[in-house]
Formats: C-alpha cells, sequence, structure tokens
C-alpha cells in the first residue's frame, strides 16, 4: 500500500490546496474500507482517538500513551520512538497512525504486510487542529472531528480577544529542562501557545527548538514570567524548585515578583485536544 504522509503547509492558499490532495488520499484509502483495528505509536494520536468515540477499535498504544486512563488498558506496542514491528504486525492492525519518530524502514516494513500507515506530524497549533479533522475523515468520525475542532477554534479566539486588551506583552520564559537549563525556541508548542496568550517568548530569536541556555543569558532577557515543565513520578518539581532556589535568579522580574508557575508537560508538548488546556493555562498567567 502507499505510504500516506500527512503534512500541512502554512499559509491559507496553500492550506486549501493540499486539504483537496489529502481527502482524496483519504478517499482512495477508505474506499470500501472500515478500519476496526487501529494502532496508535504517538500519545497526541491515541487522545484524538479516544476524543473522536474510537477506543473499542485502538488496540494498541505506546508505554507513553497515559491519557485517558483507559489508553493504558490497550496492549503496549513499544515506547514513542522504540516502536515494537513485530508486535505489531502480529497484533494484525489494518491501519496504524504514526509519528515522524518512526522510522521510514519500519513504515515500509509494515505497509508490506498489507498495513496501512498514515504519518501525522503537525508543527503548530492551526495544524493540530487540521489533523483532528482529517483522523476524523480517515475513520468516519467527520462530525465529531468537526465539533471537537470547533470548539477547541472557540476557545482559542476567546484567549486571543483577551490577549488584545493587553497594554504590554509581558516577556515570557518556558523552562524544559534545568540539568542542563533548556527554554523553548521559536520553533515550539509553547511558543505557539506563549504568543497566542499575548506574551512575548525571550528565547524566540532561536531558530534551535529547546537551546540550552545559560543563567546570565536568562538574568539579562529577564522574563516577567517563567513556566516550567513539570513532569511525572519524583522529578515532576525539579525544575519548578531550581528555578525558585537558585540564589542567582532572585532579582529577576519573574521570581521576585512571585510569577513562576509550572505546568504538566502533556499540556504543552503533545499535539491533541488538550494543548488547548495548556493555552487557556497560559493565558491565566500571562493575561492576569
Amino acid at each position: 500500500m502507499k505510504k500516506t504522509k500527512i503534512l500541512i503547509l502554512i499559509g491559507i492558499s496553500v492550506m486549501v490546496l493540499l486539504s483537496g490532495c489529502i481527502e482524496e488520499k483519504i478517499q482512495n484509502t477508505q474506499a470500501n474500507k472500515t478500519y476496526e483495528r487501529i494502532i496508535s505509536t504517538s500519545p497526541s494520536n491515541t487522545e484524538i482517538l479516544f476524543a473522536l468515540g474510537l477506543e473499542d477499535k485502538v488496540i494498541g498504544v505506546t508505554t507513553y500513551c497515559n491519557y485517558p486512563e483507559e489508553a493504558e488498558e490497550k496492549e503496549k506496542i513499544g515506547g514513542f520512538s522504540t516502536v515494537d514491528i513485530e508486535l505489531i504486525i502480529n497484533s494484525t492492525p489494518d491501519l496504524v497512525l504514526a509519528s515522524s519518530m518512526m522510522k521510514d524502514e519500519d513504515i515500509k516494513k509494515l505497509e508490506g504486510t498489507g498495513i496501512e500507515v498514515v504519518v501525522i506530524d503537525p508543527e503548530n497549533i492551526d495544524e493540530i487542529l487540521e489533523n483532528i479533522e482529517l483522523i476524523g475523515n480517515l475513520t468516519g468520525k467527520e462530525k465529531e472531528a468537526l465539533n471537537i475542532a470547533e470548539n477547541l477554534e472557540k476557545r482559542i479566539n476567546k484567549v486571543k480577544e483577551n490577549a488584545e486588551n493587553l497594554k504590554k506583552k509581558p516577556k515570557v520564559m518556558y523552562v524544559v529542562w534545568h540539568e542542563p537549563l533548556m527554554s523553548a525556541g521559536r520553533k515550539t508548542f509553547a511558543n505557539d501557545l506563549i504568543e497566542i496568550a499575548g506574551g512575548e517568548n525571550i528565547y524566540s530569536d532561536t531558530e534551535v527548538q529547546y537551546p540550552t541556555i545559560s543563567l546570565e543569558s536568562v538574568i539579562d532577557r529577564n522574563p516577567d514570567i517563567i513556566i516550567t515543565s513539570m513532569g511525572h513520578g519524583d522529578a515532576k518539581n525539579l525544575t519548578y524548585e531550581y528555578i525558585m532556589n537558585e540564589p542567582r535568579l532572585k532579582n529577576v522580574n519573574a521570581v521576585k515578583n512571585g510569577r513562576v508557575y509550572g505546568i504538566d508537560t502533556d499540556l504543552t508538548g503533545r499535539p491533541g485536544p488538550r494543548i488547548i488546556d495548556g493555552l487557556e493555562r497560559f493565558a491565566e498567567w500571562i493575561q492576569e
């Protein structure tokens, strides 16, 4: 079978043309076919499938697919970037929703057995909404997908409207990790969330997604707000605590004025429906 790769290009005119091509591919793929056994190789795809009400058709997910809770009960087919291809083949799926982390040779191997593979690879918030609709079209859940996308878009627009009332854009830093100290650059979902909410990412001038930065740089750029990524387990609060307890940062505006916050990394890095929850959290802090 042909490999179907979904790539949404930025720009309205290009997006319209591309959408037509993708829809044609989906129609060709779906001809007289209903997918009954779906495997997801990324947490965001899993969340979209469950949001569309397709949980009964999902037969396998990764060890990182922890939302919703029901997803954890599904068979595990490996990690995010270390999926077990033989296990997938032996599970006899008729559709695999993959991410760009899956190797080309693995995709070809799956397709060689007759399994349909669709790669979902959004690069910004708009593309996330597009992909929700495209997955809905692919799986026969067009109405459900449209409803979800429209609801998410309404929430985004509300955040944008409130952002217009800000007299000044606060300078924001999103901290990914502290050893070494890493922030979010321009080509990240976190950057999109900051800008949509009305803030200015102090590291939007770098093309590196997650640049390693120095304390001196943070002090020099002096963010008004610092948002730290919070993971799971024992390491959950480490980055937040580092920022709060590092004496050299005590005079940075965000620390001095009590505007350091922590957020679940799944709400800022997973390109699925819950990323708008992350946007609304950012807006609470940036627009206060």
